[in-house]
């Protein structure tokens, strides 16, 4: 039986690792019921992104206000959102009192642009003063406080400077970060910072790490869980997954998405 009803609007993936294809499976997997609204569609593989086709975004506009009406959601996850135009469509459509995990995905693992230049203020001024949490990882909370993030300090910094965008929480990914222990920043409210901290898997399978990670705190949220207790449990899940990884492809593989099953 599944609990917890995640609308996850973003784009597709069509070798399986990352977008709406990593975010379908792990809603799934974590017990919840998994809905999409596709913004784009992408050529990609684990070696890279070779194109992007944009969907109308009235058809964007479409697919949330069907799934929302008929279905309804007890939580919603964004991923790739790639234009200004797509940004401010996708932020008219979201529903008041539904919690907002916002992925801020900017570049691919393989270095490709996601996101297009004019979208980044937009992404600031539409969206993320909606988001219950936002889950940048390091390059991408460099770009959205303008500055350098090289240390531990630095991290917490820059969590509690990204709560003046007006989101609820901020979860800053040090996957990017050097050293054998990898340390995650939660920065709720009005708190003291949380530390996650894992130890650094040796591989590169890592394809659609951020997007699983994103989509498994929006099924915890979903459930009913408290802030903290959804993120441990989607840190916990995403290191199992890596370690878990089918080793396919012959770039950035994906990830083990069964493994708790």
């Amino acid at each position: 039986m599944t609990q917890g009803r995640v609308l996850i609007v973003a784009g597709s993936d069509p070798s399986g690792g990352a977008g709406i294809q990593a975010d379908i499976k792990t809603v799934t997997v974590l017990g919840g019921y998994a809905m999409s609204a596709i913004t784009a569609l992408t050529a990609q593989n684990t070696q890279g992104v070779f194109g992007v086709h944009a969907v109308p975004v009235e058809f964007i506009a479409q697919q949330m206000q069907l799934c929302l009406e008929d279905i309804g959601a007890d939580a919603i996850k964004t991923g790739m959102l790639h234009s200004a135009e797509v940004i401010h469509t996708v932020a008219t459509n979201l529903p008041d009192g539904i919690p907002l995990v916002v992925d801020p995905v900017m570049v691919a693992k393989g270095g490709a642009p996601l996101l297009q230049a004019q979208a980044l203020t937009a992404l600031k001024e539409k969206l993320l003063p909606r988001a219950t949490l936002i889950t940048p990882n390091l390059p991408e909370a460099e770009l959205l406080t303008a500055r350098a993030i090289t240390t531990k300090a630095a991290m917490i910094t820059a969590a509690r400077d990204l709560l003046d965008y007006g989101c609820q929480a901020v979860l800053i990914k040090g996957g990017h970060s050097e050293g054998k222990t990898l340390t995650d920043v939660l920065q709720l409210r009005g708190q003291s910072p949380i530390l996650l901290r894992a130890k650094r898997i040796d591989t590169r399978h890592t394809h659609g790490t951020g997007c699983t990670l994103a989509s498994a705190i929006a099924t915890g949220l979903a459930q009913g869980m408290g802030m903290e207790e959804a993120v441990r449990r989607a840190h916990a899940y995403v290191q199992q997954a890596i370690a878990a990884a089918p080793g396919f492809g012959k770039g950035h593989g994906p990830l083990g998405h069964l493994v708790s099953i």
